[in-house]
């Protein structure tokens, strides 16, 4: 499944130059995490398709469609460089047209709705006048919000933040609660988690400080969802559970399209449009004026799906 990674210990890894040593951790990440996804759905595994950016570069992407527990899942690998059209720098914030970014990408979109929905990104860019940061995070989109579980999700983000900066937590969660709102339907995507972008080298930290971070982030990832999978997996539903799963993907969907940075990003760079729209569910529904009914499962998972929730408490700083 994975392509052989010319480096052959953590050693090799650090003599290559810091664009380098970030792009070569990736690749090893996504292989990583596709072998912990694969061995925790059982079944299914990831089917590799290996691109060419127009500029310099390419990526990996991966797609399973076949599993137990996920309908189809995504964990995509690039390391891209060029020149965006002044219209996509400006649009963009990019600071110089020049560009080079390496991530992974992961949506994943389970067969139960009683398995939730998860996105998680690392990413890390420079532009033409030497500027560098890093961005990225993992937030959870619940069909039905188990409090517990939501809860419990967030204390694993908020551990990761602490070992690092005992500031991320309470600044990353507020991110992601304004980053992953629905704003035409004034509704949070799911229970939220961490976003935070742009933190710039030598502003927020050094290069060594913030690529430790997201590493962590990174690492963070497979464990606490694959921990969600194995709990969820053999929970029962029916069809009007499905038929929820599908609204509630529909909403998911409303959000990568219209208001999604890194999805405009791709496309305003002439990024692989397959790849980018690999966060898309694989089935989904509107229904006109669809309203949960009074008291219902539906309605109080509705009534989750706001801004500021305290999920875990935070010490005041």
């Amino acid at each position: 499944m994975s392509l052989p990674s010319p480096l052959s210990s953590s050693a090799a890894v650090a003599t290559l130059p810091f664009r380098a040593q970030v792009e070569a951790w990736m690749r090893d990440f996504q292989d990583r995490l596709c072998q912990q996804l694969e061995a925790a759905d059982g079944r299914g595994r990831f089917q590799e398709d290996a691109w060419q950016h127009h500029g310099c570069g390419g990526g990996r992407s991966r797609v399973l469609t076949e599993g137990d527990v996920l309908e189809k899942g995504g964990v995509n690998f690039s390391a891209v460089m060029g020149i965006m059209s002044e219209q996509a720098a400006k649009v963009l914030l990019m600071p110089n047209p020049e560009y080079f970014a390496t991530g992974v990408s992961v949506v994943q979109h389970p067969r139960s709705p009683r398995v939730p929905i998860v996105h998680m990104n690392v990413r890390y860019f420079e532009a033409g006048n030497g500027e560098a940061w890093f961005g990225g995070g993992i937030d959870l989109t619940p069909i039905y919000v188990d409090e517990a579980q939501a809860r419990w999700f967030h204390q694993q983000l908020k551990a990761v933040c602490d070992q690092h900066n005992p500031a991320y937590y309470a600044r990353f969660h507020a991110w992601a609660d304004d980053y992953f709102f629905i704003t035409h339907r004034q509704e949070t995507r799911g229970v939220g988690g961490i976003f935070f972008d742009r933190l710039t080298v030598g502003k927020d930290g050094t290069a060594e400080e913030l690529f430790a971070f997201v590493q962590a982030v990174g690492d963070v990832f497979g464990p606490t969802y694959t921990t969600l999978m194995h709990q969820n997996r053999d929970l029962p539903y029916g069809e009007a559970e499905e038929k929820w799963q599908l609204v509630r993907r529909g909403r998911y969907a409303e959000f990568n399209l219209a208001i999604d940075r890194g999805t405009r990003f791709g496309l305003e760079t002439g990024g692989r449009t397959e790849s980018i729209l690999m966060s898309l569910p694989p089935r989904c529904e509107w229904h006109y004026n669809l309203v949960p009914a009074p008291g219902s499962a539906e309605e109080v998972t509705q009534s989750w799906l706001r801004k500021g929730v305290q999920w875990v408490e935070t010490a005041a700083l």
